[in-house]
């Protein structure tokens, strides 16, 4: 049997089994670009002329098993007939797999993502390996696209429709133990038994397994109830014209059995709209994100958190889960417990089917009222309230008690970074590491470095925020950073419009249209209107003018927003009571959202950061700035100077870099 495929490897064993060993040719990770599916098709012929005992495939590579398609070819289509071509050609090689005469296996190890998933539902078995970092997902809807080699008919038809569309229209993952509970993998093994179980099935000769009566009903006379009850639970999280690939990923199933090839008109509304094309540009932002802190080794294990407040406890948390050794300050254990009893909530909710681990990223969290372990920490993150002061004294402290290559981070959102470090006698080895509330939730952090901070230090600052799962944003220090001086003039907007008598819940409609996860004024509710009142220049883009007059009344009456209970609106369990919004007037959220605009173009002219690109990710992935329109930035762009979206053509899908 010829081996000569330069990112498959076939090895025969002695019984006529056979493994294809996919090794993506200088990439780290698998991904099915137009060669490797050609190649994959040219296996199968060989295949043909010999036809194997069982045919496993499995992943030479430590990354993972696939991690779908090669995103870059996606993007570099520049025509509907491409997009189409591209469909075809996984489309009908993943239907030869489905079709051979002989059992095939999915060993799948690490990440299964998109068409690496697609690929492994056309086989008839699938063992999943039990590990942390093993995930199976089709997340195409995220990048504005559909599941168009298979998936869309396969999920439903091996899983039921219902826990299908759920996963096709979220994007979410499941890890291996949920995989073998929904019937998406046969077997969920430990890694040291998975050759043999893989060996063991694909010889067995078991059935596919069948699905249950319901799900069989809801895939056929049920399947309009079905898709009735998924269009409405789409169109309440996202409206069609501005993401339109979850309405196709419901009518290609309903309309065309999840056939992408029979469904023109949906698969030209997904190729002809500007969002695939954002959606695929904010993929490469994150990206981008993801490979600062890439060229420094630092590794941090022990961190010290100084402030067990909401931010403070939280961020202690979150370290704690991704399990590190954490010490949590504060003036005593009493002030420190109420941020220990979140971190229990959170770790019951990340480790609801692992109670051990629950305890162990517990055991992790340790109160320190005394602050020892800052002599003992690799990072240590300052999250006291904003008094400039208190914070030059306890830098002043940590200097002479830190690792001498400690990484010593304020938290501050208002201060200058340079003015806290006045208090050190090294000045170079402060920075900020800037979380957003809540922490758990919101992907950004933003890595601050002052006139002075030493650039390796901001390394590991950014190597130690991608040590916990977070996105790192490189900023200057300046009044706000990004995410703060963007947000502070776009709150401000929408509560002066409160003032003019605009409801607020009207002011929220008005932008959760435009496409922001939450209404400016439920925000300003959220994050509190003490910290609003308190934000001062940086509320008000950095003018003299009064606060807005309902903030301040509300703020005067002790009316706070959510943690009160009260302000712009009333909070029962955590959820804002809104009644019924008004007509929205002609142009309201676009005199919202101008301030907002205006203050990432000036981030980007004062060099708060880089460039335009890394402007538009910190505001997608610090506000949830509507991913669609591919950020603040890419939309002026769009709009031009008349100030009008022009039509984009509708072939066109490459990104903006």
């Amino acid at each position: 049997m010829s081996t000569s495929y330069r990112h498959w490897r076939i090895e025969r064993e002695a019984e006529g089994l056979v493994w294809l060993w996919f090794d993506k040719a200088d990439a780290g990770t698998n991904t099915l670009s137009a060669e490797a599916l050609g190649e994959f098709d040219r296996v199968l012929t060989a295949l043909e002329q010999a036809p194997p005992a069982g045919l496993i495939i499995a992943s030479a590579k430590t990354a993972g098993f696939v991690a779908g398609a090669d995103v870059r070819e996606f993007s570099e289509l520049d025509s509907a007939a491409g997009a189409r071509a591209l469909i075809e050609r996984g489309w009908h090689i993943f239907n030869r797999l489905a079709g051979v005469s002989y059992p095939t296996l999915a060993l799948i190890r690490g990440h299964c993502l998109g068409g690496g998933l697609e690929l492994a539902l056309a086989c008839r078995y699938r063992v999943v390996v039990d590990e942390p970092v093993t995930k199976l997902a089709l997340p195409e809807v995220m990048l504005g696209i559909v599941p168009g080699w298979g998936g869309m008919k396969r999920l439903p038809a091996t899983i039921g429709p219902a826990a299908a569309l759920d996963l096709m229209l979220t994007g979410k993952s499941v890890d291996a133990k949920k995989a073998r509970r929904l019937g998406l993998a046969d077997e969920c093994v430990p890694p040291r038994v998975m050759d043999k179980a893989a060996r063991t099935l694909v010889l067995s000769g078991r059935p596919r397994r069948a699905l249950p009566f319901m799900h069989r009903l809801m895939n056929g006379p049920l399947k309009g109830l079905v898709a009735k009850k998924a269009r409405a639970q789409v169109a309440a999280r996202a409206r069609s014209e501005h993401y339109p690939a979850p309405y196709a990923i419901i009518d290609t199933w309903l309309e065309h059995d999840g056939n992408a090839l029979a469904a023109e008109r949906q698969m030209a509304t997904i190729f002809g709209s500007p969002t695939a094309k954002n959606l695929v540009r904010v993929f490469f932002l994150q990206e981008r994100l993801k490979g600062f802190g890439k060229d420094c080794d630092f590794a941090a294990r022990r961190v010290h958190v100084i402030g067990a407040g909401v931010m403070g406890g939280d961020i202690a948390a979150w370290c704690a889960l991704r399990g590190m050794t954490v010490t949590l300050q504060d003036q005593s254990v009493e002030r420190i417990a109420p941020a220990i009893a979140r971190a229990a909530k959170l770790f019951d909710r990340k480790f609801r089917n692992d109670r051990r681990q629950a305890r162990f990223a517990l055991d992790r969290l340790i109160p320190d009222p005394q602050g020892h372990g800052a002599s003992r920490a690799d990072v240590i993150i300052e999250a006291i309230f904003e008094d400039l002061e208190a914070k030059r004294a306890l830098f002043a402290d940590l200097e002479r008690r830190a690792r001498p290559h400690a990484v010593l981070a304020s938290n501050t959102s208002s201060l200058r970074l340079e003015d806290i470090a006045v208090a050190l006698q090294d000045p170079a080895r402060l920075v900020g590491i800037h979380f957003f509330n809540p922490v758990a939730m919101l992907p950004l952090v933003e890595v601050v470095s002052g006139a002075r901070s030493d650039a390796l230090m901001v390394r590991k600052a950014m190597a130690f925020v991608r040590g916990i799962d977070k996105l790192p944003l490189p900023v200057r220090s300046a009044p706000g950073f990004l995410v703060n001086a963007v947000l502070g003039p776009y709150m401000l907007a929408a509560l002066r419009c409160v003032d003019e008598g605009i409801a607020a819940e009207t002011i929220d409609a008005a932008l959760e249209a435009f496409g922001m996860p939450i209404g400016p004024v439920e925000l300003v509710d959220t994050v509190g209107l003490d910290i609003a009142m308190a934000a001062g220049k940086a509320l008000t883009g950095g003018a003299a003018d009064q606060p807005p007059r309902r903030l301040a009344e509300l703020h005067g009456s002790g009316r706070l927003g959510r943690k009160s209970g009260e302000g712009f609106y009333r909070w029962i369990d955590g959820k804002a009571q809104k009644s019924t919004q008004g007509e929205i007037p002609a142009g309201l959220a676009e005199r919202i959202i101008e301030p907002l605009l205006e203050a990432t173009r000036r981030c980007v002219e004062e060099g708060v950061v880089d460039d335009g690109d890394l402007a538009d990710a910190g505001v997608i992935f610090g506000t949830g700035f509507a991913p669609f329109t591919g950020g603040p930035m890419n939309y002026l762009r769009m709009r031009g100077a008349d100030g009008e979206i022009p039509a984009i053509d509708g072939a066109r899908i490459a990104p903006n870099h």
